[in-house]
């Protein structure tokens, strides 16, 4: 029932991925608790992908993406976790623990030399809590980051869940200095609304449409008009899915801020990541 309302249909089939308490599902978040109640246990981690600058190749950022690794199953498909948690409050747990790696890592490339952003995806029990807001604004002091480097990435789904409560934390995370990301731009059916009312500071145009904008028209002009509209409404516009230099072309001019796709790199360990901007800042 639940599922065919969030599909705004009148019926689905049951399937066995839409159950969230099957055993083995209910198995894997019993584990991934026990990896999150430590903050120094072993399991989870982030890998990051570089987000670049059309204009002139510089490295602006990177997306931070989760990384699971159960001690038998080895690494779970970060959408497994993210469905099995998102139903419970383990999914508070897992932000928590990716903000703060996050933060731990934007800090340490700081210190480097790198001034860069950071990409977070938060979920929907994240911008239905007060208290996340709180949480956040502990740790970007504890760090001691610039809240402004921090981007949090919602998506549409997330503001439908529970618009008028969504909408007054993701002010209040405006009003502490974080950016706004609207996420996979042009796949929901209220983007404009959303623009309208949300303090978006960029819109994240999503992979299907940019990954095929060479040979289908229709996505090259859903592409060009979301850059447009950026522009108009003075918010960075990234894309994301850029797996070719014929993309990259055509999306620097059309005046896309940034781009990221594996052209670029692939998503990668911090370590990896360090090594390819040095790499990366003697081609460019």
């Amino acid at each position: 029932m639940y599922e065919s309302k969030q599909r705004a249909g009148s019926y689905t089939r049951y399937g066995a991925e839409f159950d969230h308490h099957s055993p083995e599902r209910l198995h894997l978040l019993g584990d991934l608790r026990r990896a999150l109640d430590h903050p120094d246990a072993p399991g989870v981690n982030l890998f990051y992908q570089p987000q670049v600058r059309l204009a002139d190749g510089a490295v602006i950022g990177a997306e931070a993406l989760l990384r699971y690794s159960h001690p038998e199953r080895g690494v779970v498909n970060p959408a497994e976790i993210i469905e099995t948690a998102e139903h419970s409050s383990v999914m508070r747990m897992l932000t928590e623990r990716v903000v703060d790696i996050a933060l731990r890592q934007l800090r340490a490339w700081k210190e480097r030399g790198y001034d860069l952003r950071m990409a977070v995806n938060v979920s929907v029990r994240d911008l239905q809590s007060p208290e996340f807001t709180d949480f956040l604004t502990e740790r970007i002091d504890a760090y001691g980051v610039d809240a402004a480097k921090l981007q949090l990435e919602i998506t549409e789904s997330a503001l439908m869940a529970d618009p008028r409560r969504v909408l007054q934390n993701v002010q209040r995370l405006s009003d502490l200095g974080v950016g706004i990301s609207l996420d996979d731009f042009g796949t929901g059916f209220s983007s404009m609304q959303h623009l309208r009312r949300l303090p978006v500071t960029e819109i994240k145009i999503d992979k299907s449409f940019v990954t095929t904008l060479i040979d289908d028209p229709d996505n090259a002009a859903i592409v060009s008009t979301t850059i447009d509209l950026g522009r108009a409404l003075d918010v960075e516009v990234v894309a994301e899915g850029v797996e070719d230099e014929n993309v990259r072309k055509q999306l620097e001019g059309w005046g896309c801020h940034a781009g990221q796709g594996w052209h670029f790199a692939k998503p990668m360990s911090a370590d990896a990541f360090e090594r390819w901007m040095a790499d990366h800042r003697k081609h460019n």
